[in-house]
């Protein structure tokens, strides 16, 4: 039996929409299920608050605390001012989340085990940081990058480590998330083919397969608790990054 734990990883073209200068644009299972991640995250939170009621049912009380959850993040992350990207940080800790608990259920796809996925939402976080850093401070946004009561001396030097700092944060935002979800996803499916390959081996192999399994029954919970803890550091690490456009001074 051969053991390729990468194959679950592979994107299928589905529909091919346009070639541009060579550039083939298609619709993948990655999209299929990105659409479907939407879907999911928007039909709980209507059918969840359709009749919001004073004593909330399981969906009420599920979609308020979620809310609660990441309004008390925002909060002590940036501020009061900071609950103007509520809906910002509230979108992505849901989608996030979503995907890798969805991504543990068997014979789908996981999107966050693929660093063009992370690595778009790394990029649309820090671009908003840098946009909304211009547009409220102008170029005083620009003091991000410059200590206050430092010696003129260290200024260069500090200066320089600030912005490689700050340039290297949508590089390890995306790493995180993307190695997290794949390397958990590859120890699953390699402890799979040891049940498989054991199992087939007879009643002794049983036997065998009894230890991977059980090791497959940890990785699962293991799995379910960093795929929510995953979406929890993206969405804290948002709200810190965003406090920075908020207050750009040391």
């Amino acid at each position: 039996m051969t053991v390729d734990p990468i194959h679950q990883f592979e994107i299928k073209r589905f529909v091919d929409l346009l070639n541009v200068s060579g550039v083939q644009f298609s619709f993948t299972n990655a999209a299929v299920f990105m659409f479907g991640i939407v879907a999911i995250v928007f039909l709980f939170l209507t059918y969840a608050t359709r009749g919001r009621t004073l004593v909330p049912g399981r969906a009420q009380s599920v979609a308020e605390m979620s809310y609660e959850f990441i309004a008390k993040m925002v909060r002590d992350s940036a501020g009061s001012q900071g609950m103007v990207f509520f809906p910002f940080v509230f979108t992505l800790f849901t989608f996030v989340l979503v995907a890798n608990v969805v991504g543990l259920i068997p014979y789908t796809f996981t999107v966050t085990a693929h660093l063009v996925v992370t690595a778009a939402l790394a990029l649309l976080v820090i671009g908003t940081v840098i946009v909304y850093g211009f547009f409220k401070h102008g170029t005083h946004f620009l003091h991000l990058f410059v200590p206050s009561g430092v010696p003129g001396f260290l200024l260069p030097f500090l200066v320089v480590i600030e912005v490689v700092s700050f340039l290297s944060r949508p590089i390890s935002l995306s790493l995180r998330l993307f190695a997290n979800m794949l390397a958990g996803h590859i120890a699953l499916k390699v402890f799979a083919f040891f049940v498989v390959g054991l199992a087939s081996a007879g009643v002794v192999g049983w036997f065998g397969a009894t230890l991977p399994f059980f090791m497959i029954v940890a990785l699962t919970a293991l799995e379910l608790l960093v795929a929510v803890l995953q979406a929890y550091v993206f969405a804290v690490l948002t709200s810190i990054y965003l406090n920075d456009a908020i207050h750009p001074g040391h």
